[in-house]
């Protein structure tokens, strides 16, 4: 199904690897916060679809809900239920809800995704260190992150939605990252992310970006759903997933973090040669 562990040489110029979590190192397809968003406006009398709670993927979940309630069909049937569009305080109150549902969702999606965890000791190995960053809160990590532990999935740092004033898109949660690992300049770090707010982070830092495409959000299948598929079917579906990430086309694409290895080898002899991410 994935590749088994590779041994990586010792890198000269790239210093570290900067994961985001669901979707890319954990929970394939990344389904915990999807049941928390339909069921959190299904209590305030707002029916969304699963596939309407995936757009804003990636971005804090304060902005996420901020983005479902001004989606049109969303915010169309909020001003009809309280006659008014959606404020900031409609959405404090609904991330306080938010929060411990989707705490309690995330342990029954903690699976890390296959191939993590030989990538990770990979990568130790050859001696990068490993960084994370997250469209979750402090508090659904703290669930979140024992459970990965458990299966071998335990990054130097985590910057959470929370840490910051701003976070993703903008580059300052990978600039916490760099903080946090001693490590610079930016287009040494390898941002990895199934988002499109999550590879902005990264390019607005000046890393280099590489997109998760099977286990993404915006393919939204289980594991088993994924490697069921023809090889055929597979091509079209990677293409039907790139066009969702136009706003943040990616220096490289992987179906999962388990093909990475090569191209961590390919950027590095293109850091050799004095290439940097093209921005």
């Amino acid at each position: 199904m994935v590749n088994t562990m590779q041994t990586l040489p010792s890198f000269q110029h790239l210093k570290a690897v900067v994961f985001d979590w669901a979707g890319t190192v954990i929970d394939f397809g990344s389904f915990a916060p999807m049941g928390a968003f339909v069921q959190l406006f299904a209590q305030e009398g707002i029916q969304i679809t699963v596939e309407e709670a995936r757009v804003p993927m990636g971005l804090p979940k304060w902005q996420h809900i901020q983005a479902l309630g001004l989606q049109p069909r969303i915010a169309q049937q909020w001003h009809k239920q309280f006659g008014q569009a959606i404020s900031n305080s409609d959405i404090d109150r609904l991330h306080d809800i938010f929060t411990p549902m989707n705490a309690a969702a995330v342990s029954q999606h903690a699976t890390l995704i296959p191939g993590v965890s030989d990538l990770v000791a990979s990568l130790r190995s050859s001696g990068l260190k490993i960084g994370s960053t997250t469209g979750y809160t402090r508090p659904i990590m703290a669930q979140m992150m024992p459970l990965a532990a458990k299966q071998g999935f335990t990054p130097d740092n985590c910057v959470c939605a929370d840490d910051l004033p701003v976070t993703r898109p903008s580059p300052f949660g990978i600039y916490r990252a760099m903080m946090d690992l001693n490590v610079w300049p930016a287009h040494h770090v390898v941002k990895v992310d199934d988002t499109v707010p999550g590879l902005l982070e990264g390019q607005h830092a000046g890393c280099w970006t590489v997109g998760v495409l099977a286990s993404s959000n915006h393919n939204g299948q289980t594991t088993d759903q994924w490697f069921a598929l023809s090889e055929q079917a597979k091509i079209a579906r990677r293409e039907h997933i790139k066009s969702q990430f136009k706003a943040a086309t990616p220096d490289y694409w992987v179906d999962t973090v388990a093909d990475l290895p090569s191209v961590l080898q390919e950027m590095e002899s293109r850091l050799e040669q004095g290439y940097r991410p093209i921005r």
